[in-house]
């Protein structure tokens, strides 16, 4: 199950579309979805998180917690809106396509994708737009 929490002001406008779609890439990327919590926030909840269990002192857009056993994916993925919307006007997208790019991130390090080289890095924004462009928005 796909859950949305909210820390922030900000809510998804479309939830069930964007859960249809996460669950859809898991199937695709021959998973099985457990219990997945997103939860949306602003940057300062973020950078304590990044600090307390990550010992970094930066800010980030997102950080996940995988819990996944075996072929069933579990975890808890963080996103700080104020991070994805200063993304967005630095790499000149909308912010709604900066933010579904980030949610599916999450899912994609769950699934086994790594961004840390350029080559993993390059691999996971091929997957990111192979997936962005299968959401369908009106």
């Amino acid at each position: 199950m796909i859950s949305f929490n909210y820390n922030t002001q900000f809510k998804l406008p479309i939830e069930k579309e964007i859960q249809e779609w996460i669950s859809n890439v898991i199937q695709s990327e021959n998973f099985k979805e457990g219990e997945i919590s997103y939860i949306f926030c602003e940057d300062d909840e973020l950078i304590k998180i990044n600090k307390e269990y990550l010992d970094h002192n930066t800010y980030t857009d997102i950080i996940s917690f995988d819990y996944t056993v075996g072929k069933k994916l579990h975890g808890d993925i963080f996103i700080s809106i104020e991070r994805v919307y200063d993304n967005a006007k630095t790499f000149k997208q909308n912010f709604f396509t900066e933010l579904y790019r980030v949610v599916i991130h999450g899912v994609l390090h769950y699934c086994g994708y790594k961004d840390k080289s350029e080559e993993d890095a390059q691999l996971m924004r091929q997957k990111e737009d192979f997936y962005l462009n299968k959401l369908k928005l009106n």
